[in-house]
């Protein structure tokens, strides 16, 4: 973890993915909601948690991410472009046939540890990287990123066991709490609560944020750092589809953007205005 926290640098390296995300709505467009919804979580994970070192050079020991809800890439592939994973440049690339920057995690894209998108199974690998781990001593972590509409698989809620039964502690879920599955409300489709209450009785060590808030993300992940001893972990990130963009936040109409120059140019001012920082796209 980043001992050297700031709030403001990280305001700033937030809006500059948010600004990369928008470079990928036209020309075909990206499911902007959901990316805009489990940012936050990313871009902290890839400027405070990980050694991105370590992920350029596929090096043993790396921190590894893998993105359940995969169609939310457009906000991976923008954190990956900041921190220099993958060249800014490729961006303009986006589901064209030039590139593998396609919808869904594309595992030939440095960074992406797995290809995502069939809901339900990225905890299944998430646990069998973090076992691996274990096997083989490597004291790295794991962390999968769900949707919370993804919980309504059963293949979930049997890793859930899994993770407990072989006391993975090198692995942590972070829940894209959005209360949506699809373009309706969980809790009127098939209802998740208590989602803490069911992960602790499974055994996990429970944590919960307000995902849009720094402040809060940071003090879930210093607290998931500290030593949790034969325990996964779950992070229920409360978020809204869209955040930061009001045209977006809860709108159905444009959790799948494919806007015109002058949307843009308009979202990129909203962004510039609501986070009070500079970014560096």
């Amino acid at each position: 973890m980043n001992n050297n926290f700031k709030e403001m640098d990280f305001n700033n390296f937030l809006l500059s993915c948010k600004k990369n995300v928008l470079k990928m709505a036209q020309n075909g467009g990206c499911f902007i909601g959901s990316a805009f919804s489990c940012i936050d979580i990313l871009a902290y994970l890839y400027s405070n948690i990980f050694d991105i070192e370590k992920i350029k050079n596929m090096e043993k020991d790396r921190d590894i991410l893998i993105l359940s809800k995969g169609h939310a890439v457009a906000g991976l592939y923008a954190v990956l472009a900041q921190v220099g994973i993958i060249s800014k440049d490729r961006l303009k690339n986006y589901l064209t046939v030039e590139d593998d920057l396609y919808w869904h995690p594309n595992p030939n894209i440095p960074g992406i540890e797995f290809h995502s998108g069939s809901m339900g199974h990225g905890l299944a690998i998430g646990i069998g990287m973090a076992f691996a781990s274990k096997l083989n001593k490597i004291s790295n972590r794991i962390f999968v990123v769900l949707g919370d509409g993804e919980l309504n698989e059963g293949s979930i809620w049997e890793s859930v066991l899994i993770a407990n039964a072989y006391k993975l502690d090198n692995l942590t879920v972070i829940i894209d709490r959005n209360f949506r599955q699809a373009n309706l409300k969980t809790e009127e489709l098939i209802p998740l609560e208590s989602i803490q209450e069911k992960f602790s009785a499974f055994g996990w060590q429970t944590l919960s944020c307000n995902g849009h808030n720094i402040k809060d993300i940071h003090s879930v992940f210093e607290q998931n750092s500290e030593n949790v001893v034969d325990k996964p972990t779950v992070i229920i990130a409360n978020t809204t589809r869209g955040n930061g963009i009001p045209l977006i936040e809860d709108n159905p109409k444009y959790w799948f953007g494919d806007f015109n120059e002058k949307e843009l140019a308009e979202f990129n001012k909203i962004l510039d205005n609501e986070m009070g920082g500079s970014s560096d796209t």
